[in-house]
């Protein structure tokens, strides 16, 4: 049974849908950019001092993935209680979640204050930034994909996407701004505005979110009392082939993007000499394209098809592995420039898609879960490790071929999923798992 609706009132909260689960996702995104931008730049002399420099990068690396590897958890936490109680309550609890986390960050005294002490609070924080991400993006993309028209799915569970873009753009801006204003105090305390800022966005987040009334397709499923009792474990019962595949099919999007917006910093200042200042501006013009791109993209998947559309954006990525490192090399702004541009313009290709195509795999009573589970374990096998063994790899060799090889081993991988997953028409609906228990309803 369809529950799109094109009344008035369904139109007012289709666009608030919308705005909420964009809003929320760009603030989520902030702050745990925020946390790359910063192990990149800041925490391996705050944090990790005394080793060598690359080491001590590695050590920072290591703690931004820890963020990544708690993401699935928040899938299977928040998923579970998304598919019970809704979508709409879950996305208010992740965002507090998230805040509190990142706010907690600016405050959080040095190596030479509180000794051991220090990266391991962080990285209990960046637990919890990254249990709280990966909780926020399958609400965030069914409450904008749900009030949508089927046929449209692509180009509505898009708008949330674009979190990332504007999440990566006031990061970066955030960043860039404290360290020219506050100069040689940006190490000393001018890094830490940006993470206690996150309290004025999380009270943005809530006030938007709390004016969107539930999704109608969730309704639907309390209404014909297919509410499961464990959404998780029916999801990977069911749909586990969905999960895995969702998964490797983001390792050509996931491992280089965290490549092309964090790993950068340290290959441009470290191994080129570049000013750090003129990177982040280059970030943030690539990421404000992004603004155009990612709905752009999803818009297109919605005419020529998903799988399509993504299979485009994972050539187009391999095919620019060794291209990025030789742009960047030349140490030529206008060229620099353009390396980045292209770098995130081809993620586009593949992020704007992507969140239907993986909603669209699982039946309304377990999309949360199952969705939440596919997208955030790409974070454990690709987002995370990759600038880990980019950063290794520049250390073993002193060159950036192992790490265009790398990029291009994603793609292949990435291809052969995309191959793999269910083949879905534009606007279907997978039919709910069947209650096999006693019907449950959901908690008010």
């Amino acid at each position: 049974m369809s529950t799109h609706t094109s009344s008035p009132s369904a139109n007012v909260q289709r666009r608030r849908a919308v705005v909420a689960s964009t809003v929320g996702t760009m603030i989520e995104w902030y702050d745990f950019f925020l946390y790359g931008t910063a192990a990149a730049l800041v925490f391996p002399q705050i944090f990790f001092p005394g080793q060598d420099p690359y080491a001590g990068v590695i050590a920072a690396f290591g703690t931004q993935f820890v963020g990544f590897a708690a993401r699935p958890i928040g899938a299977a936490i928040f998923g579970h209680y998304g598919d019970r109680i809704g979508r709409k309550a879950t996305l208010i609890i992740t965002l507090v979640l998230m805040g509190v986390g990142t706010a907690l960050i600016g405050v959080l005294p040095g190596y030479a204050a509180i000794g051991v002490a220090a990266p391991v609070l962080l990285t209990v924080l960046r637990l919890v930034q990254g249990i709280a991400v990966g909780g926020e993006w399958g609400g965030s993309v069914l409450m904008a994909m749900e009030w949508g028209p089927p046929n449209r799915r692509g180009f509505m569970a898009s708008w949330p996407q674009l979190g990332v873009p504007l999440g990566l753009l006031l990061s970066t801006g955030m960043v860039q701004l404290m360290s020219a204003t506050t100069g040689p105090a940006f190490l000393a305390w001018g890094w830490r505005v940006p993470f206690l800022a996150s309290v004025v966005l999380i009270g943005v987040g809530l006030y938007v979110r709390l004016r969107v009334m539930e999704s109608p397709t969730f309704a639907e499923v309390k209404r014909s009392q297919t509410v499961l009792r464990i959404p998780v474990l029916e999801a990977i019962r069911h749909q586990w082939r969905e999960i895995l595949t969702s998964a490797f099919v983001r390792m050509s999007e996931q491992a280089p993007f965290y490549i092309f917006v964090t790993f950068v910093l340290t290959y441009g200042t470290r191994e080129l000499g570049l000013d750090r200042n003129s990177l982040l501006t280059d970030t943030l013009i690539a990421a404000a394209i992004g603004l155009i791109s990612v709905p752009l993209f999803g818009y297109l998947s919605d005419i020529i098809g998903r799988r399509l559309m993504y299979g485009i954006g994972i050539v187009c990525t391999a095919l620019y592995a060794f291209p990025y490192f030789g742009l960047l090399n030349t140490r030529e702004a206008g060229l620099v420039l353009l390396a980045i541009v292209l770098s995130l313009l081809f993620h586009d290709m593949q992020y704007g898609p992507q969140a239907a195509l993986i909603a669209e795999c699982f039946g309304p009573n377990i999309r949360y879960s199952g969705a939440g589970l596919g997208y955030q374990l790409a974070s454990v096998i690709a987002g995370g490790p990759a600038p880990l063994i980019a950063a290794a790899i520049l250390q073993s060799t002193g060159s950036s071929t192992g790490i265009s090889l790398y990029i291009i081993g994603c793609c292949v991988v990435s291809m052969i999923a995309l191959l793999l997953m269910p083949r879905r028409e534009v606007g279907y609906e997978p039919p709910s798992v069947p209650v096999t228990a006693p019907p449950r309803r959901a908690a008010a």
